[in-house]
């Protein structure tokens, strides 16, 4: 039995509190998970003002907080997870409406660390206090229990594809880093070195992948087995996740790099152009911890390593568990 299955917190009312941003929704659903809780979500699109003022201001009063008829309505939740600006507000709210809830938030609220009863950051934040927790990476759904069960079953694409399989996991250019196209031969140059040492490849992209680093990875890769996903069908992500040996992830995502962390497997890190003090942060504490290593320009052979897997929901939900009904 695993310990997700067990804790006190199973079967508990818990609302997820986001703007609807789907890197940051997952990280909370990831922890809600873990606990065990039954979820309802709430999305909050604040209006003009309102929007520009959190997470330091009030709720938008179109919201209609508390009253009948508003999703922020009794019965209140055993607890609530909140993650984003737009979601400050309300929680703050539903602390002074509700005080019997359990407020937990991922990531830094921004508006110190009295915002609720327990905050996880990254280790790379600076947040700190007696009720804020670090984690490695940011929290996620890939459980060691959903990848066993995910390894169990091998998709007909990915069997005949030859070991080692490389997971290619490509963001692209954002606030921090640039994705120039010397950035995409580079990384071309480093796949192709691994073609040539008999690896096979699954390419994954994103909305903000170039279309000149998508076709240099391609065209590394031509001449190796692989599969390629480019957002036709089901994604198969979660699959790879499970079925990679190798994974190359860029920089730029710190969900993405978190959860190649969750396999326990080898996760060699791209660093397109850019970068920032506190991506360079998480990225050392992950080499440090065993997990990754920076992309080298060219391989001379595959290695391999392994490291505990990361399980950052897991972490918190336990935090939540143990710190819940002591308060």
């Amino acid at each position: 039995m695993s310990r997700r299955s067990e804790r006190k917190t199973k079967g508990c009312r818990a609302w997820i509190i986001t703007d609807g941003k789907a890197g940051m929704e997952v990280q909370v659903a990831g922890v809600a998970q873990a606990i065990g809780a039954n979820i309802e979500i709430k999305r909050l699109t604040p209006r003009g003002i309102w929007r520009l003022l959190a997470p330091w201001g009030p709720v938008d009063p179109a919201e209609r907080f508390g009253r009948d008829g508003s999703q922020f309505a009794p019965p209140w939740p055993d607890i609530a997870l909140a993650t984003g600006r737009l979601s400050i507000p309300a929680l703050r709210a539903l602390r002074k409406a509700a005080p019997d809830t359990y407020t937990v938030v991922i990531q830094d609220p921004r508006t110190g660390a009295g915002t609720a009863d327990l905050i996880a950051v990254p280790a790379h934040d600076k947040l700190t206090g007696e009720n804020v927790i670090h984690t490695l990476t940011a929290p996620h759904g890939f459980s060691p229990d959903r990848l066993a069960r995910l390894r169990a079953k091998l998709p007909e694409d990915i069997a005949p594809l030859p070991a080692p399989r490389v997971a290619v996991v490509l963001g692209g250019p954002n606030s921090v880093y640039g994705f120039t196209q010397a950035d995409s031969a580079r990384l071309a140059l480093s796949l192709a070195s691994m073609a040539s040492l008999g690896a096979s490849f699954l390419v994954t992209s994103s909305r903000r992948t170039p279309s000149h680093a998508l076709e240099a990875v391609l065209s590394a890769t031509s001449g190796a087995g692989r599969v390629v996903w480019e957002g036709a069908g089901t994604n198969p992500y979660e699959s790879w996740l499970a079925h990679a040996d190798i994974f190359v992830v860029t920089a730029d995502s710190i969900n993405m790099t978190g959860e190649a962390c969750a396999s326990g497997k080898p996760v060699y890190v791209f660093e397109p152009d850019g970068g920032s003090a506190k991506f360079s942060r998480f990225h050392e504490s992950l080499r440090r911890y065993g997990a990754t290593r920076k992309l080298p320009e060219t391989f001379t052979q595959l290695e391999t390593w392994a490291y505990r897997p990361l399980d950052s929901a897991a972490q918190i939900a336990g935090e939540i568990e143990r710190r819940w009904r002591r308060r």
